[in-house]
């Protein structure tokens, strides 16, 4: 692929900075870096540029969690009119101790995934992505399962239990962390991340021939301010764990350097997760195959669920609005 046009969210530290650097000095032309507000993403813009002495970085606002912020971003790219090669979806939160839901109704690490799917579909509808563009988002070693202190739900558990087995129901009650859905912060976080992955696999069913789709896990990264809002379990026992363990823990530029690794795969494998080995959680990434991951009507439900919770659709973009992402319990589901 042409190293043209990138564009990252969440770059205003950690993993996300340092893959807009590495970037660079990969010979991207252009990189549009993003964050919350746009002084920050500024001031981000001009230390890449001090950093790898060159002028390809273009700051945009963009927050994630605010639909009309999203709009706006949107527009601007329209505006300037510029495919884009590789978009690494990579901003992200870990979940605190205390439950934390947007104006939008959205558990707050489920709500990357949201405005991210709204940022990709916009780009798809304003034929914004080349056409052998590569999507890369970001997802973490608790969806493949094994993880301690992590837990992913039991989705079809779930289903059957309050939702009359209705899958993309059940998924949206862990959107919006609902009634049903006991908060558990590294739970929501292990939930957060699986539903990337079954988002991602039916998102290559739909992506136009050329383009291809990953959710790959940058694997453990400490250093970085993700975990800021973290369980005190997390912050204060599995992250001195993984610092004292040979192979638990690795550097933000390991780390993102698997995300361009996987900029450069091919379409045949399109919709996978590509994570570290059972077990690990740093060093080469993989495929993986565990039958939870590969179950194509929890990738659909996964893909219905952001469409109801989001208001997006690949053929309804045009209708997409504030209101309707707040009111999204009372659209009609969508086949």
């Amino acid at each position: 692929m042409e190293h043209s046009i990138a564009l990252v969210t969440g770059t205003t530290s950690g993993v996300g900075h340092e893959a807009a650097r590495l970037l660079a000095t990969n010979g991207y032309r252009q990189i549009i870096v993003t964050g919350r507000r746009l002084a920050r993403v500024q001031e981000t813009a001009a230390q890449l540029a001090a950093q790898t002495r060159t002028q390809v970085f273009t700051p945009l606002e963009l927050e994630l969690d605010e639909p009309t912020s999203v709009q706006s971003a949107l527009a601007e790219l329209v505006k300037r009119g510029q495919p884009i090669d590789f978009l690494l979806l990579n901003a992200g939160m870990v979940p605190g101790k205390q439950r934390v839901i947007t104006a939008a109704g959205v558990e707050a690490s489920q709500a990357p995934l949201i405005g991210h799917h709204q940022l990709a579909v916009g780009l798809l509808r304003a034929n914004l992505l080349s056409p052998n563009a590569r999507i890369v988002i970001a997802s973490a070693e608790p969806a493949r399962g094994g993880v301690p202190m992590f837990k992913y739900t039991d989705v079809d558990a779930l289903a059957a239990k309050y939702h009359g087995g209705d899958l993309a129901a059940a998924m949206e009650a862990l959107l919006r962390n609902g009634p049903n859905v006991k908060y558990v912060p590294n739970n929501a976080y292990a939930d957060a991340k699986l539903i990337v992955a079954w988002w991602a696999a039916a998102l290559a069913r739909r992506l136009p021939s050329g383009m291809a789709v990953y959710a790959v896990s940058p694997g453990a990264a400490t250093a970085t301010k993700v975990s800021r809002k973290a369980s005190l379990a997390v912050k204060y026992l599995f992250i001195p764990l993984a610092n004292l363990i040979p192979g638990m823990n690795q550097t933000p530029d390991t780390a993102a350097r698997r995300y361009l690794q996987a900029a450069e795969f091919g379409t045949d494998v399109s919709g996978q997760f590509f994570a570290s080995a059972q077990g690990k959680f740093s060093g080469p990434i993989e495929a993986q195959r565990h039958p939870h991951l590969l179950d194509g009507a929890n990738q659909e439900a996964a893909w219905q669920a952001v469409v109801n919770v989001s208001g997006v659709n690949l053929s309804n973009l045009a209708s997409f609005s504030p209101n309707i992402v707040q009111n999204s319990s009372k659209l009609a589901r969508q086949p």
